[in-house]
């Protein structure tokens, strides 16, 4: 059984000011710091480091071999990933202000570029029963995920960032969806309660398992094993969540691959994310297995 993660590779400018700059606003920020990102990179390292080897596909520019440094260096596989001359890599402009919120604007670059030729060259690589893991910022994604159920792939969809592109996608071919609560509303237009966006999901994702998370009032899963909630976890103090959800869905797949209960999936991942926050950085603020296995035992002992 191979993991693929077939997603974005990013130079993160990460600004740290005092307040988002706002509507003609022109605003100094107190710092700058670059770090390898992209919601790709960044689930296929979470993954790794919570012990599933995964092979990573995507293309970057001249001025990417930094991300396929870091992405090696964890151990990732990198040898579907392609160079193009140009454009340059994408990256994201991130303010992160006092209270460690954030927030993104991204630059696609060479995560546009990947077209269907592209993905039928990878995708034969994979068997039924492998995985693929996908977000959306990448160009092709609804023939990805497409040939990829055609293949009998299981695959696990993160909708992040939500565009009309999105909607283009025959979400009954997904079987596992990760998202937040704004990212759930968006895509049904539920302005209701918890209770009811679960409902609608259901809808949207007739084949799938559902897991979403609610920052701090935890996780819900609703699938096969029933609706099941986790709280969150609270830490000290919350430096920066560029990478939280990106770490929660790598170690909550991680966590479902080596064939862990959902409840068990939730917990793990939940702590793994709540590391994540007292971190500066993106792919940085990854923690390592052993990291949460510890917070996640102390957790329970205080509970």
């Amino acid at each position: 059984m191979q993991v693929l993660s077939f997603g974005s590779l990013n130079l993160d400018y990460v600004y740290q000011v005092d307040h988002f700059v706002q509507k003609g606003e022109t605003l100094a920020s107190t710092g700058l710091q670059v770090f390898c990102g992209g919601k790709g990179l960044n689930q296929s390292l979470a993954l790794q480091k919570a012990g599933v080897t995964v092979r990573h596909a995507g293309v970057i520019g001249p001025d990417g071999q930094i991300l396929l440094d870091m992405l090696e260096k964890a151990g990732v596989d990198c040898s579907l990933v392609q160079r193009v001359k140009e454009p340059r890599s994408g990256n994201a402009i991130i303010q992160c202000d006092r209270q460690g919120d954030n927030c993104i604007m991204l630059y696609g670059g060479a995560n546009q570029v990947v077209d269907e030729a592209m993905v039928d060259e990878i995708l034969n690589e994979f068997v039924p029963g492998d995985y693929l893991l996908v977000q959306n910022e990448i160009s092709s994604l609804p023939y990805l995920v497409r040939r990829a159920h055609e293949r009998g792939m299981y695959i696990v969809l993160n909708p992040s960032p939500i565009d009309e592109g999105l909607f283009q996608l025959d979400f009954s071919m997904i079987d596992l969806i990760i998202l937040n609560e704004i990212e759930g509303k968006a895509l049904t237009g539920c302005a209701g309660d918890i209770e009811e966006l679960l409902e609608r999901l259901c809808g949207v994702f007739p084949c799938a398992e559902i897991v979403l998370t609610l920052g701090e009032d935890g996780s819900i899963y609703h699938g096969k094993e029933g609706t099941i909630r986790e709280k969150g976890c609270r830490v000290r103090q919350v430096v920066d969540t560029t990478a939280a959800g990106d770490t929660f869905t790598g170690y909550y797949l991680a966590e479902r691959i080596r064939g862990r209960s959902a409840a068990e999936a939730l917990r793990t991942a939940s702590c793994a994310s709540a590391i994540a926050v007292t971190r500066k950085g993106a792919s940085v603020s990854i923690p390592e297995l052993d990291e949460v296995q510890k917070f996640t035992s102390d957790l329970q002992e205080s509970r």
